[in-house]
């Protein structure tokens, strides 16, 4: 294609991960749009301490339904899609707990699961040239889920879209936890080269282009286990291991300690001595789960009373500390005012950093190559 700008509408935003992550890769954010009031001033205050530009079309701070259920809404949406001929594209991740396996498992039917229904719907009302939509692994793998997942890809081809999609974990990408998710990308057809699609899918999609790690290799890898818990303990890094995956270079690297939000952190009201007696490394527990210094975290999601202990400290993880876990770059910062629910909820929302910013340069490469 011509080098032609490609503006990003945002949905489900959140504090912004996904969004990083795309104008990073080249991509322009110019409308953002998260239901929840606290996510969307996290995101415009992140966006100000890292200098990022104001959405050339701003925020919206309700219901996505409303773009199809409100006419002057709507109307507003469509007239900022013809926005300087540019190639548009709409990226987002529903809400995903009713399709998590560790959720109650209600699906499509679940209050967040029928915003994948919306979300399919915004797309194939507004018809923009290209959309990334993500979603847990349950969507993929848990039977009753897939059809429905098959479902809405279906919608998407006879919506006009050829589709390319894969489970990724953010190990691949350099993130420090192990996290699934499912990537799908559409691009509508007439807009793309003949060797760029056959029937309804995308041919040639670099997957691979940005991937630091082989999964396979990773968990082939001879990670340390369990270590007695020592508060303020050193620990030399083992031989053998990734070390840019790990907790520990993470921490250094986003300086954690002295990070604004490095003090940010759930004081135990009880339970202290419980939190004394977990070895580092046991996170196999649903809950109490002390992450291992020089080892990948568990997936950062902190509901349903998971709670994920310092390696060393006497304490809970700071929200600088679940932030580098993230892969977010250390100016990522969230507002003092935020409470503590709020950041961690909206940090285990997000897309790891890392993962998004591969994806995204993945589909910018594509995009520049493929389209007429």
């Amino acid at each position: 294609m011509t080098k032609k700008k490609c503006d990003v509408f945002s949905f489900f935003s959140g504090c912004g991960m996904l969004d990083l992550g795309f104008e990073k890769a080249g991509f322009n954010i110019v409308q953002v749009n998260e239901y929840f009031k606290p996510f969307i001033e996290a995101y415009k205050y992140s966006r100000k301490k890292m200098n990022l530009k104001f959405p050339k079309f701003g925020y919206d701070n309700f219901d996505i339904n409303n773009y199809l259920k409100d006419e002057e809404t709507g109307k507003r949406l469509k007239n900022n899609l013809k926005n300087d001929g540019n190639v548009t594209g709409f990226i987002g991740g529903p809400p995903c707990p009713d399709f998590s396996i560790a959720g109650k498992q209600r699906g499509r039917d679940g209050k967040n699961g029928v915003l994948s229904w919306s979300y399919t719907n915004l797309i194939i009302t507004y018809k923009p040239d290209f959309f990334l939509f993500e979603n847990v692994k349950g969507l993929w793998k848990t039977k009753k889920h897939r059809l429905f997942y098959d479902e809405l890809k279906k919608a998407f081809v006879n919506a006009g879209y050829c589709l390319t999609d894969r489970l990724s974990n953010s190990l691949e990408f350099g993130a420090p936890q192990d996290r699934d998710r499912i990537i799908l990308i559409g691009v509508k057809k007439n807009l793309l080269k003949k060797d760029f699609y056959k029937k309804d899918q995308l041919q040639g999609f670099p997957w691979g282009a940005n991937i630091k790690h082989s999964l396979d290799d990773v968990k082939k890898i001879s990670w340390p286990q369990k270590d007695p818990f020592e508060k303020d303990s050193v620990l030399s890094c083992p031989d053998g291991i990734a070390k840019d995956l790990t907790v520990e270079y993470w921490f250094e690297k986003n300086d954690v300690e002295h990070h604004p939000d490095g003090d940010r952190f759930f004081k135990p009201k009880a339970g202290l001595s419980r939190m004394q007696t977990i070895p580092e490394g046991d996170s196999d527990k649903k809950s109490y789960k002390r992450i291992h210094r020089w080892r990948f975290s568990p997936t950062v999601a902190y509901g349903n009373n998971e709670v994920h202990l310092h390696p060393y400290k006497e304490r809970r993880l700071s929200v600088a500390e679940a932030m580098a876990l993230q892969s977010l770059p250390k100016e990522f910062t969230l507002p003092a005012s935020m409470t503590l629910t709020n950041c961690f909820k909206t940090i285990g929302n997000g897309v790891p950093y890392l993962l998004a910013n591969g994806v995204a340069k993945s589909l910018h490469e594509y995009l520049e190559k493929a389209l007429k």
